[in-house]
């Protein structure tokens, strides 16, 4: 199997949980991994080898609702409920690693350099309109101390522009939740009609760069944003997408925990 060409902020490797993604910048400051369809998600057993790769005690997921509901999990706190409802989930136990799972979605995985703290973001175009990302840095800045001028960011597969045709009602709800003109006409492509199409172009939305740009409006630097630019839908011998495979599609997870030696406020 030829494996899809990476930015050099990303690369491939093995881990007890098959084939994984992982970011290098991101690597420095905390335990991250985005896994392949060589995890079989959902399946008995799959939590316990992401567990193993990262060397925590658990992983803790959330019941995904297309939101941007942040889930805290502190390390002074007694452990959370196991199954909470939520798009996103921040942590400053080293023990504890927070995952996301997506089969087109943006998982977005955050950082702190300085406080240790680390966050799991699911964005699909409804959390993306919610500004799910946007909620995740606000919860790591007021529950962990967390600076959004440090913190690292990789952004992980979901489906590309090339393949995520839309309808005009999403350029209406994110109009509606309060996303600026000239954002919404940056995140919605409109490639000319072909010749002899009297349809009109058709809409794509680009999820992934949506998100970078709300990062980057919440106080990340630029810099500091690193997206791995693969296209769900376009590798599915290596990922999963539940537009092109629909109920036959398993899910992709970005799984995070602070490094074991890290920082105390």
């Amino acid at each position: 199997m030829t494996l899809p060409d990476l930015p050099e902020a990303f690369y491939w490797t093995q881990s007890s949980c098959g084939l994984v993604l992982k970011c290098r910048p991101l690597d420095t400051v905390a335990r991250h991994v985005f896994t392949t369809r060589e995890l079989q998600l959902p399946s008995p057993g799959a939590w316990e080898k992401v567990s193993e790769a990262l060397g925590v005690r658990r992983v803790a997921t959330l019941n995904q609702v297309h939101g941007n509901t942040v889930v805290p999990i502190r390390r002074d706190m007694a452990p959370p409920v196991e199954v909470c409802s939520g798009d996103a989930l921040v942590s400053d136990d080293p023990d504890v690693a927070v995952a996301v799972r997506a089969a087109d979605c943006v998982p977005l995985l955050l950082a702190d350099p300085k406080t240790g703290a680390v966050a799991a973001v699911h964005a699909g175009w409804r959390g993306t309109a919610a500004s799910a990302a946007v909620a995740g840095v606000e919860t790591l800045t007021r529950e962990c101390g967390a600076n959004p001028d440090d913190l690292v960011a990789a952004i992980g597969p979901s489906i590309g522009a090339c393949c995520y045709e839309v309808g005009s009602e999403l350029v209406d709800a994110f109009a509606a939740a309060g996303h600026p003109r000239h954002l919404i006409d940056r995140w919605f492509l409109a490639p000319p009609a072909g010749r002899g199409n009297r349809n009109g172009p058709t809409l794509r939305l680009d999820v992934a760069g949506a998100n970078r740009d709300q990062l980057i409006l919440a106080g990340l630097r630029e810099e500091n944003v690193f997206m791995c630019g693969l296209c769900t839908a376009m590798h599915l011998d290596v990922l999963t997408s539940y537009r092109a495979e629909k109920e036959r599609s398993g899910r992709l997870a970005g799984v995070i925990a602070p490094l074991a030696t890290s920082p105390t406020r």
